[in-house]
């Protein structure tokens, strides 16, 4: 049975920078009951604490904090990047121990977004991008979908399967 990597907010666990969890999507919790979810919060693995500052990656763009070229930057200034970095090998990790082929992560979120970011401005302008875990799953191989493509997400998966 093929596994599948997910961000902890979208099982409603309260690990989002604000202290809350999203959810309930009934494909997740099927997917749940069947044994199938690898569960983790990149940021909350690399270290942050539940609440905290926002945070953005000025661009948008985690590949760009993979390669050292930006940081991922609280609201107040300060340089979170190396968690986000850490919580990012954290998840690599757990798709090599357990050979999983996609991932379903939180959509916006600067460790997680696999469309659009937010710009590194505070302001609530997105861009398209995605976060720092999603661009490291990316380079590995990883198919990323969010909480907003499903269906999409279950078609890959049969086609793993098949």
């Amino acid at each position: 049975m093929q596994k599948i990597l997910v961000s902890a907010c979208l099982l409603g666990h309260p690990v989002r920078y604000d202290g809350k969890g999203g959810g309930p999507f009934d494909q997740l919790a099927l997917w749940q009951q069947e044994g199938r979810l690898v569960v983790v919060c990149p940021e909350v693995a690399g270290g942050l604490p539940t609440p905290r500052p926002p945070a953005e990656i000025p661009g948008g763009q985690g590949g760009d904090v993979l390669d050292g070229q930006v940081q991922v930057l609280t609201v107040g200034g300060e340089d979170v990047s190396a968690a986000f970095l850490a919580g990012a090998e954290l998840a690599l990790q757990l798709v090599r121990k357990h050979g999983i082929g996609i991932a379903i992560l939180k959509s916006g979120s600067p460790s997680c977004g696999n469309r659009l970011t937010y710009d590194g401005t505070f302001s609530g302008t997105k861009v398209s991008g995605e976060g720092v875990t999603t661009a490291l799953l990316r380079r590995e191989g990883l198919q990323v979908f969010s909480e907003l493509e499903l269906p999409a997400a279950a078609l890959a998966l049969e086609k793993l399967e098949a």
